[in-house]
């Protein structure tokens, strides 16, 4: 069967732009933000047809048990098959401790049974430092020659030269090609979080990357 690959890409600028419609401030706890963001894309997986489940699992065959998925998409069709789900549209990960980076990543690409294999997966992770970052890349790319998905990590870490977080997102396709967008995450005057890629944001516009 041809993998059914998104633009995740699209996906990052709806996430982005809409991060304030979440209603998220300052009296909301890390475990909070985590639900509301795993939301969304639930919400949005819906919206767009797929079965979406929160908490789902799937079977890690090196860890010779089954391991949760904090959000599954998975496609349906009668048509086709009126018993079983088509394939393992998405598989996202969410995660705010600096020291599970790695763990997350092998939870997006673990090797399981062939019906459980995602067709996209979508990383969000915190990060201590931008130098974390192209460590974990190596790492998606090595694992991904042999999953073959569709692939958006999406790292925050703070930076304090400019008091507020960072947000590098990293597109890989199944091909090994890599696009990146940045954008920033801070609190409006009302103390709600919000998002903005680096080019809306004027303070930072002669930052964007060419």
């Amino acid at each position: 069967m041809n993998k059914q690959h998104f633009d995740l890409m699209q996906f990052l600028e709806g996430y982005v732009r809409n991060y304030r419609r979440m209603n998220l401030s300052y009296l909301h706890n890390r475990s909070m933000v985590t639900k509301r963001e795993i939301d969304y894309f639930a919400n949005l997986g819906q919206m767009l047809g797929f079965e979406a489940y929160i908490e789902d699992s799937k079977f890690d065959k090196l860890k010779g048990r089954s391991r949760p998925m904090d959000l599954s998409w998975w496609k349906w069709d009668a048509r086709k098959d009126n018993e079983n789900y088509l394939h393992l549209a998405l598989h996202l990960e969410r995660e705010n401790v600096w020291d599970k980076d790695v763990e997350t990543i092998e939870k997006l690409f673990s090797e399981t049974e062939d019906g459980y294999v995602p067709h996209n997966v979508i990383g969000i992770q915190l990060v201590e430092s931008a130098e974390r970052i192209c460590l974990l890349n190596e790492l998606i790319s090595k694992k991904n020659v042999h999953q073959q998905s569709n692939v958006l990590m999406i790292y925050r870490y703070f930076d304090a030269e400019i008091d507020f977080d960072r947000v590098s997102a990293y597109f890989f396709t199944p091909e090994g090609n890599v696009e990146s967008r940045e954008a920033i995450c801070k609190q409006d005057e009302s103390g709600y979080w919000f998002m903005s890629f680096v080019e809306d944001y004027p303070p930072l516009r002669d930052q964007v990357k060419s």
